[in-house]
């Protein structure tokens, strides 16, 4: 049992320097670092308020369909300039934000954050953050047990993510969740837990046949899986901020 485990963990990990190798080789080198660098201690209310806007409008979305509208929101939300100033021009940023997003629930969610930051403040929210850790971020609106993690990695925590790509590859890759599997990637190859959840999940968007590629079994019986071609990103905006998923 134990020969079997090990063989299992040092195929993952060797097909995870592979998706590693895909992802930069397709451009996404950026993603990689910005999140290896990603620090809570850093993090500024302007910051904060960017992050939780892009999952808040990420969540049941896809990524690139947000990716193309993100920067007229940043420009409703006055750049994220500050969340005093966009309550102070609550209406006309609604508005304007509206006409680019559509989706009225969640902009509105923007609004209500920024209202929370103002209350809070940005050092006190971080302080409970780092004293509660992930559910600390449940307080924020359309921010669930799931979307909490997507928010907690983007503002610098080290964590994995459970989203839908993790977690059908820590199933296939015979793990009981995506933390198990990224924590033993992450003590293997020394990655950041953060960068190998982003790792992993640029290279499900990039390889539609992602499942199989991380179906150990298969893998043992042949190590030849076909990859998809790939080609770099495209359509990224001006969002120097947020080049993360």
């Amino acid at each position: 049992m134990f020969d079997a485990t090990q063989k299992r963990d040092e195929n993952l990990v060797s097909r995870y320097l592979t998706a590693k190798e895909v992802v930069v080789q397709s451009g996404y080198a950026r993603e990689i670092d910005w999140q290896e660098q990603r620090r809570l201690e850093n993090v500024t209310e302007s910051s904060f308020l960017l992050e939780c806007a892009w999952v808040i409008l990420n969540s049941g979305m896809r990524e690139s369909v947000v990716r193309q509208r993100f920067p007229l929101v940043t420009r409703a939300f006055l750049n994220w300039s500050s969340a005093s100033e966009i309550l102070g021009q609550q209406q006309a940023c609604r508005r304007r934000a509206i006409a680019a997003f559509g989706h009225i629930p969640k902009i509105d969610a923007i609004v209500r954050t920024a209202g929370m930051l103002v209350e809070n403040g940005i050092d006190k929210i971080k302080r409970r953050i780092k004293v509660v850790g992930v559910p600390a971020l449940l307080q924020f609106p359309f921010i669930g047990p799931v979307t909490a993690w997507h928010l907690a990695k983007n503002i610098g925590l080290d964590v994995a993510k459970p989203d839908r790509h993790l977690c059908r590859i820590s199933e296939i890759a015979g793990f009981s969740s995506p933390s198990e599997m990224c924590k033993l990637i992450a003590r293997h190859v020394g990655d950041r837990l953060s960068v190998v959840d982003v790792v992993l999940w640029r290279f499900a968007t990039l390889q539609h046949n992602y499942l199989k590629f991380f179906n150990i079994q298969l893998s043992e019986r042949n190590d030849d899986v076909q990859l998809d071609s790939w080609e770099g990103p495209t359509h990224r905006g001006q969002r120097k901020l947020r080049l993360c998923a």
